[in-house]
C-alpha cells in the first residue's frame, strides 16, 4: 500500500496557509512545470493515465489535449460544485488544503495556454470559499498568480465564482451558463467545451479532486503516477463513505482496492454487526450493487463490470434495516426537485417516476406498475442533454430489478392498510349516520 498523496499531511495545522505548504515543499511542482515545454507537460499528464475524478472518468491528460493550439483566449474551470448526494471529499481538499488545488489549476492553465481561470464553487460551501478566497489571495501576493509568474513569462488570472445552490450546475456545461451569468441549464453537445466553452472559447473543465492531482503527477513523472493502482486506472482515489457505517468519511485509498476493505476495514462496515442490503459504489446517481459484489476491486473497469459506475468516489452503505421503497422515494424526489426542465425525458420522467413511488407508499399501486417503472427508466438513460435524468433513472432502475420482491410486498402491505383504513372509515361513518338517523 503506498502512502497518501491528496491528503499527505492534511491534518497539519495551518497547512491552508500558503506558509506552511510552502514549507511542504509546496508550489515545488509548479516550478518545475513551468520549466517544460507546453506540449511535454500535456503528454505528461497524458500518460499518467489520470481520469476525471467527477464522475464521467474520461482521461484528464487526453481532454487538455482536446484544446486547441493558437493565441485565442483559453481557459480552465474548476468544477467544485460538490453537489452529487454523499460527495463531500473535494469540500476537505479545499477547506484544508486549497493551495494543492490552486497549483494544479495553475500548472493544467500553463500546459493548455490559458490565462484565464476560474475555480466554480457551490453556494453551500460558504466557509470553503473564503479559505479558499483568501489563499488565492495569498498565492496571488506570493508571486504564482498574476504577471509573470516565477519568472517564467506565464501570466495567469484565477477568480473564484460563488453558485446559488443548483445540482445541476455540476454538469459542466450548466456550469458554463452559470459562470456566464445565464441560468444554468445543459448545453446540448457537440460542440464540446474543449472547443467552444466558457464565452465561446476553449475550455479544459476538471473538478477539484482531479486538479489537486496535477502536482503530484508532475513530482512522481507520467511512469510514476501510471505504477500506482491497475491498469487503466491509475493514481489513488478519495472516496467517500457514509450511509450505515461506523467510521463514515473521507479515505484515499489506491484504485484497485477491494470494495469490501474500503467499507469494513476503513469505514467499520454497518453498525452493530447488521448485514449489508446494498451500497452505492460512487454517490447516489449509480446503479447499486449488493452483498454479494462486496469483494470487487475499487476502480473504474472492475465497477463497471459489476453494473455499476465508480462516479465521484462516493460510497454510500445501506444496511438490512432500511427500506428499498424508502431509498427509491427519496432519491426520485432529489432528481425530480432538481431536475433543470428543459429535457421532457428527464422533467416528466423524474417526476412521473416520484409520483409513481408515492403511489406505493400511499397503498394505491399494484404490481404492473413496477412494470412500468422500469420502462420509464429505460426511456430516461440516454435521451436527455447531460445525465441528471440518467441520475436518477439507474438507481431507481436497478433497485427495481435488485429489490423487486420488496417493492411488491411493500405495495401489497400498503394496499391492505389502506383498505383496512378506509374500512374503518367508512364503519365510522355508518355509525354516525345511524346516530344522526336514529
Amino acid at each position: 500500500m503506498i502512502s497518501t498523496l491528496l491528503f499527505e499531511g492534511i491534518d497539519e495545522a495551518g497547512l491552508n496557509t500558503i506558509d506552511v505548504y510552502r514549507r511542504r515543499g509546496g508550489y515545488t511542482q509548479l516550478a518545475a512545470a513551468l520549466k517544460m515545454p507546453q506540449d511535454e507537460l500535456i503528454t505528461e499528464l497524458t500518460g499518467s493515465g489520470l481520469r476525471g475524478r467527477g464522475g464521467a472518468g474520461f482521461p484528464m491528460g487526453k481532454k487538455a489535449s482536446f484544446i486547441p493550439k493558437g493565441d485565442m483566449q483559453k481557459y480552465v474551470v474548476c468544477n467544485a460544485d460538490e453537489s452529487e448526494p454523499g460527495t463531500f471529499k473535494d469540500r476537505e481538499l479545499i477547506q484544508k488544503n486549497p493551495h494543492q488545488l490552486i497549483e494544479g489549476v495553475i500548472i493544467a492553465s500553463y500546459a493548455i495556454g490559458a490565462t484565464i481561470s476560474y475555480i466554480y464553487i457551490r453556494g453551500e460551501y460558504d466557509q470553503q470559499a473564503d479559505i479558499l478566497d483568501a489563499a488565492i489571495e495569498e498565492a496571488r501576493q506570493g508571486g504564482m498568480l498574476g504577471e509573470n509568474i516565477l519568472g517564467s513569462g506565464f501570466n495567469l488570472q484565477l477568480e473564484l465564482a460563488r453558485g446559488a445552490g443548483a445540482y445541476i450546475c455540476g454538469e459542466e456545461t450548466g456550469l458554463l451558463d452559470s459562470l456566464e451569468g445565464k441560468r444554468g441549464n445543459p448545453r446540448l453537445k457537440p460542440p464540446f467545451p474543449a472547443n467552444q466553452g466558457l464565452f465561446q472559447g476553449p475550455t479544459l473543465i476538471n473538478n477539484v479532486e482531479t486538479l489537486s492531482a496535477v502536482p503530484s503527477i508532475v513530482k512522481l513523472g507520467a511512469e510514476g503516477y501510471a505504477a500506482i493502482g491497475v491498469k487503466d486506472s491509475a493514481g489513488t482515489k478519495l472516496v467517500s463513505v457514509s450511509g450505515n457505517v461506523e467510521r463514515p468519511g473521507n479515505y484515499e485509498v489506491e484504485l484497485g482496492r477491494s470494495s469490501r476493505e474500503i467499507i469494513y476495514d476503513l469505514a467499520g462496515g454497518p453498525t452493530d454487526g447488521r448485514a449489508i442490503k446494498c451500497w452505492f459504489p460512487g454517490g447516489s446517481s449509480t446503479p447499486v450493487l449488493t452483498a454479494d459484489d462486496l469483494d470487487v476491486g475499487y476502480d473504474y473497469d472492475s465497477i463497471e463490470a459489476a453494473g455499476s459506475m465508480l462516479g465521484s468516489g462516493a460510497i454510500i452503505v445501506v444496511d438490512e434495516t432500511q427500506s428499498i421503497v424508502e431509498l427509491a422515494y427519496k432519491l426520485a424526489k432529489f432528481y425530480s426537485h432538481e431536475s433543470c426542465g428543459k429535457c421532457t425525458p428527464c422533467r416528466e420522467g423524474t417526476r412521473w417516476t416520484f409520483h409513481m413511488v408515492e403511489r406505493i407508499k400511499d397503498g394505491t399501486a399494484t404490481p404492473m406498475d413496477l412494470d412500468i417503472m422500469a420502462a420509464v427508466q429505460e426511456q430516461i438513460i440516454g435521451h436527455c442533454l447531460c445525465v441528471l435524468g440518467d441520475a436518477m433513472a439507474m438507481p431507481i432502475g436497478s433497485l427495481i430489478a435488485k429489490f423487486r420482491p420488496e417493492f411488491e410486498a411493500e405495495i401489497e402491505a400498503n394496499r391492505n392498510e389502506r383498505e383496512r383504513k378506509l374500512a374503518a372509515e367508512f364503519a365510522a361513518a355508518e355509525v354516525e349516520i345511524e346516530g344522526i338517523t336514529a
